[in-house]
């Protein structure tokens, strides 16, 4: 069985989905009706901004699905997923390959998410860190023994998670972790603190945008960041959607969940390869390629 997956945000780089409008009419004419929805001419960003202008939160989520989503529609024919699945924001790309959400909508709820995170991230300092080479079970343990707002954000695979929280949150956190073993406690250059409780304005905001759009039955099943279930269902796909803002992304547990219902071969649509290392740390026998 084949999986489409699609990367969230940190994928992005300078010149992303230029060849894809260059050689395309149809391409083209969904950048420029992207650029008209957004009110600024994004792609001007995505094809010779800087990695400055890219890592702007309310700019970075549309490019990323913008890039994914166009190169899924130029696919065609050969574009047959069985499951799709999408990391973070790429859970938007993956709503709209899999027909629950109109191009419009996509990128219209795309946008809503970005300006109601980056808000959100305005509100209080936050942060991230990639913690490797520690248990999951430590990391939660260590995380829950901090008197601050510190918590697992991306549990990305074996031996990989990402912990998200208040700035003094994580820097006690990585101080604490590199003292228990953990490989290396990095930084993250994001905006805030993504898939914490620090994003609950953000949630409460985004759930009014998602429950004004219409859902409708998916091609095939989705598996969520927040629960790593297989998902047909329209109603559960809008909650799922809504609690992922403040839940952490069950990326390992989901591909576990993917391959253990016979998907064998995942095709990665978008910018980067992100997700094929990941996938390849977590499944045995199984191919990761790019689209």
């Amino acid at each position: 069985m084949t999986a489409y997956v699609f990367p969230g945000q940190g994928a992005q780089f300078a010149g992303m989905g230029k060849d894809l409008y260059d050689k395309s009419d149809s391409a083209k004419a969904l950048f420029e009706k992207a650029n008209d929805i957004l009110g600024f001419r994004i792609t001007d960003l995505m094809f010779a901004g800087t990695d400055e202008d890219l890592r702007q939160t309310r700019v970075t989520q549309p490019a990323v699905f913008l890039h994914s989503v166009i190169l899924a529609f130029s696919l065609g024919e050969a574009f047959k997923p069985d499951m799709v699945a999408g990391h973070s924001l790429g859970e938007l790309s993956a709503l709209v390959t899999n027909k629950v959400l109109s191009f419009e909508d996509g990128l219209k709820l795309v946008f809503a998410r970005a300006q109601a995170m980056q808000k959100a991230c305005e509100k209080e300092p936050s942060t991230m860190a990639a913690i490797l080479g520690l248990g999951d079970q430590k990391v939660e343990e260590i995380c829950k023994s901090i008197d601050e707002v510190v918590v697992p954000a991306n549990y990305n695979s074996p031996g990989q998670l990402v912990i998200s929280g208040s700035v003094r949150g994580i820097e006690i956190a990585c101080e604490k972790l590199k003292a228990a073993g953990a490989r290396r406690a990095l930084p993250l250059k994001v905006g805030g603190a993504f898939h914490s409780p620090l994003m609950e304005p953000a949630r409460v905001e985004l759930a009014k945008a998602i429950n004004n759009t219409v859902f409708h039955q998916p091609i095939c099943p989705i598996y969520q960041n927040a629960t790593a279930e297989r998902v047909t269902d329209p109603l559960k796909i809008k909650e799922n959607l809504i609690a992922q803002l403040t839940a952490p992304v069950l990326w390992t547990q989901l591909v576990q969940r993917m391959i253990s219902d016979g998907a064998s071969h995942f095709i990665e649509v978008g910018p980067g390869n992100v997700l094929q290392g990941l996938i390849l740390k977590i499944g045995k026998d199984i191919t990761a390629e790019g689209a």
